[in-house]
C-alpha cells in the first residue's frame, strides 16, 4: 500500500474514533451524566489528525497535476 493510501485509510478510522467519542458524549449528555471537564477535549486530536490528513487529502489532485509525467 502506498503513502495515499495509508493516509486515506487512517483519515477513515480517525473519522470513526471521532465519531464515536463525540457520540458518547452527547450521549451522556443525553442521560443527565456531567462529564468531568477533559473529557470535552478528548475529541480535539481526532479533530487535529483528521483536518491535517483532510487537507492531504484535499490537494492531492492539485499536487498530482504540477508533477510532470512519468515516462514508462
Amino acid at each position: 500500500m502506498n503513502w495515499n493510501k495509508w493516509v486515506r485509510q487512517g483519515h477513515r478510522w480517525v473519522s470513526i474514533a471521532f465519531t464515536l467519542v463525540s457520540a458518547a458524549i452527547f450521549l451522556a449528555l443525553g442521560l443527565g451524566n456531567q462529564p468531568a471537564e477533559w473529557v470535552y477535549m478528548l475529541p480535539l486530536l481526532p479533530l487535529l489528525l483528521l483536518v491535517l490528513t483532510g487537507l492531504y487529502l484535499f490537494a492531492l489532485p492539485y499536487l498530482s497535476r504540477r508533477r510532470p509525467l512519468e515516462k514508462t
